[in-house]
């Protein structure tokens, strides 16, 4: 429970709530660079499998992730540098 209280004051997020932030910023990253499926994006995010993937979109983002590919990925082999 100290650490918990100490992260929260330093952070502003419980400790879940921040690693769920990152899990959820590296699913978007995979989401917009490529066309893994949803269950290959949840697993290598370290979500428990694409439901969870989902309810963790629907909460932070109000997206699925699947509106969140269609909204933001990338068109298909275009760089950086060409855009």
């Amino acid at each position: 429970r100290h650490f918990a209280r100490l992260f929260r004051t330093e952070t502003g997020l419980t400790p879940a709530a921040f690693v769920e932030n990152v899990r959820i910023e590296a699913a978007r990253r995979l989401l917009e660079e490529g066309q893994a499926a949803s269950k290959q994006v949840a697993g290598a995010c370290g979500f428990r499998d694409a439901d969870t993937l989902r309810r963790s979109f629907l909460r932070r983002l109000g997206l699925t992730p699947s509106e969140y590919r269609r909204r933001h990925a990338s068109p298909a082999g275009e760089t950086l540098s060409e855009v």
